[in-house]
Parts: C-alpha cells; sequence; structure tokens
C-alpha cells in the first residue's frame, strides 16, 4: 500500500505578521518610484513604507494628518504632480497594523497611525479594530468622534491637522 501525500495547504506555510509584511515591502530596492505619465501628462512618485512611516511618526500628539495632506507631502519632497494614493494607503495600512501588532506585544514607541485620516476625517474601517481602536485612541488624545451612518469621523478636525510640512 502506496502512503497518502499530505495535502499541500497554504496554511501550513504559516502567516506572516504584520512587521514582517512591512519590512518586505521596505526592502523593495526599487521605492521610490519616479516617472512621467504620457497619457496623464504628469509627474508620478510610488512612495517607499520609509517615507510614509517618517511622515506618520512625525505627527505630533493631538494633531491629526489626512491621507491627501501625506500624499501632497510626498509630491513635494519628490517634487512631481502625484503620488500614488493606492500605494500611499496600502502603506499607511500596513504600518497602522504592524504597530499594532508591535504595541501588543509590548513596544512603548509605535509610529501613531490612528492620527491619520481619510478624506473628509473619516477614520479607516481598515485600520487595526475596524475603526473602534482609532476611536478610541483619538478620543484619548482629546479628539470628539461623531457618526454619520455606518462612518466614523472626527468632529472639527480641521483645527487639529498639522498646518506645516512634516518633512
Amino acid at each position: 500500500m502506496v502512503p497518502a501525500k499530505p495535502p499541500k495547504h497554504k496554511a501550513a506555510r504559516g502567516r506572516k505578521s504584520w512587521r514582517q509584511k512591512l519590512a518586505a515591502a521596505k526592502a523593495k530596492p526599487d521605492l521610490p518610484k519616479r516617472w512621467f505619465c504620457e497619457k496623464a501628462g504628469q509627474m508620478f512618485v510610488v512612495p517607499s513604507p520609509d517615507e510614509v512611516e517618517q511622515i506618520i511618526c512625525r505627527v505630533p500628539r493631538g494633531r491629526l494628518i489626512t491621507m491627501q495632506q501625506i500624499g501632497g507631502m510626498l509630491c513635494r519632497m519628490h517634487k512631481v504632480d502625484v503620488a500614488c494614493p493606492m500605494t500611499t494607503g496600502i502603506m499607511a495600512w500596513l504600518i497602522a497594523h504592524a504597530a499594532e501588532e508591535a504595541a501588543g506585544e509590548g513596544a512603548k514607541r509605535v509610529p501613531p497611525w490612528w492620527r491619520v485620516l481619510k478624506t473628509g476625517a473619516q477614520l479607516n474601517p481598515r485600520y487595526p479594530g475596524n475603526g473602534r481602536t482609532q476611536q478610541e485612541k483619538l478620543e484619548a488624545e482629546g479628539h470628539r468622534i461623531v457618526a454619520r451612518g455606518k462612518t466614523l469621523r472626527v468632529a472639527d478636525y480641521e483645527s487639529a491637522l498639522v498646518k506645516s510640512p512634516v518633512p
């Protein structure tokens, strides 16, 4: 009788931690990447995770930053017209999960990912805790969170936004 082969499951390999995923993204040698898009007639940049993380780390307690502001800062850093919003968002998402994972394992200083808002002062439901962890951390810093339908937003956020370019 021939012994049965063990099934090949992806789960058998083990999952990467968020910090491993972030480290893999940081290891990509071709980021940041600049190019000219002839169709749009604009210069683009795909930012590195380190650049996004540096911007997030410089947002002080009690202040907020939007993804649009991060994109604008990346554009100024690279002297381009557009910072890829999808890549910037993915990097912020990875940083948030990796930071929360590190905090859960006892790290004292992590990037303050909870200070990063979506357009219109929205909390990000894809961040750790589906927006609730972000809400708790922002409320602990003195911000008031309001619900509009299923969306959580920071009330009166304009006065708390970082004013000057962070980098």
